[in-house]
């Protein structure tokens, strides 16, 4: 008797389980402005978003330069606390189960290199424009833009310095995967459509940033990916010289700066400034990184979106790079 009790218990939690799975099934989307498609929606316009994802903050900045008031609806990541990027309310947003979302009048954008470009078609009467007027401008503004894309950094890390500053996020995500509980990184193992970052996370928990620079390949991506972002930075640096700032494209501030400003605050979140933005290696970044901070979009679209664990996971990599030379040599290379 107490073996068919067992056994209807596991045909119930395994039909559960596929239930729920399926309720969770996710699928790659377009990139862009979906005009047949029409979401739920209160306000114009609408923004789901996470305050440590890189591409929320780049759509955040946008939509701050612009002065474009939204609705906005945090998505919790595994590294803010949950898996809510797994669940219906966001799947039925994004199947492809990622933030940002931007919705305008109902219709989704996905991407954030497709968002930022969407919403600077909407300038307000009396902002400036973070586009040049002048086609050949743009041109060179859009290649500085794809210098910041995110697209597949796992594969090509050396294609943009958004594929690559993912590598120098690491240990920011192992410092902060202190203060999740382990069984909300276990519901990713049951459900995200890329089972390598849940193991990469219960690594993390369970290990803890001291044992980072013998895990496995990471400390070689750790590595790797610090000299290609340092090779942006340097291009960035040279051309800042060259133009004589104060921004990328010259006088006006653009889609190209839009792009930057995350990838630097992602250096600054990591404990990293020392590395990418001293001032003796890099003058121009040090002084633009300045001039983007003391922007108010920087404190509408970042400062004001802070999340405790992101301090945290900044201050233990910061207390890890002076108590332990191995951390500090793997994460500053030397």
């Amino acid at each position: 008797m107490a073996g068919y009790v067992v056994a209807g218990i596991l045909l119930l939690a395994v039909a559960g389980f596929l239930l729920e799975k399926r309720r969770r099934r996710t699928h790659p989307v377009p990139p862009g402005y979906q005009e047949d498609l029409e979401l739920p929606h209160t306000a114009e316009w609408e923004l789901y978003h996470n305050a440590l994802s890189l591409c929320s903050m780049k759509t955040r900045f946008c939509l701050a330069e612009l002065e474009i008031p939204y609705l906005g609806h945090h998505i919790d990541l595994i590294e803010t606390g949950a898996y809510e990027t797994l669940r219906p309310k966001l799947l039925r947003v994004n199947p492809g189960g990622t933030v940002p979302v931007l919705l305008h009048n109902g219709h989704p954008i996905y991407e954030s290199h497709e968002q930022i470009r969407y919403a600077a078609r909407f300038v307000p009467e009396g902002i400036p424009a973070l586009v040049p007027s002048d086609p050949a401008e743009r041109e060179e503004m859009d290649a500085w833009v794809d210098r910041t894309t995110l697209t597949n950094p796992l594969e090509e890390p050396g294609k943009s310095a958004g594929n690559a500053v993912p590598g120098q996020t690491l240990p920011l995500f192992c410092t902060m995967i202190e203060k999740i509980p382990l069984h909300r990184i276990v519901e990713g193992l049951l459900f995200h459509f890329d089972k390598r970052r849940p193991v990469m996370f219960i690594l993390f928990k369970l290990l803890g940033i001291r044992r980072l620079p013998r895990l496995g390949p990471l400390p070689e991506v750790i590595g790797d990916t610090r000299g290609i972002l340092l090779g942006f930075l340097d291009e960035l640096d040279g051309r800042l010289g060259e133009n004589g700032g104060p921004w990328i494209m010259g006088e006006q501030f653009t889609l190209a700066d839009v792009g930057w400003v995350v990838i630097l605050e992602r250096i600054r979140q990591a404990s990293a400034e020392n590395v990418f933005l001293d001032p003796a290696d890099r003058p121009h970044v040090a002084a633009y990184w300045e001039r983007l901070k003391a922007r108010p979009s920087y404190r509408r679209a970042i400062l004001d979106h802070d999340h405790p664990l992101i301090d945290y996971g900044r201050d233990r990599i910061a207390e890890a790079k002076t108590t332990d030379p191995n951390v500090r040599m793997l994460l500053e290379g030397a």
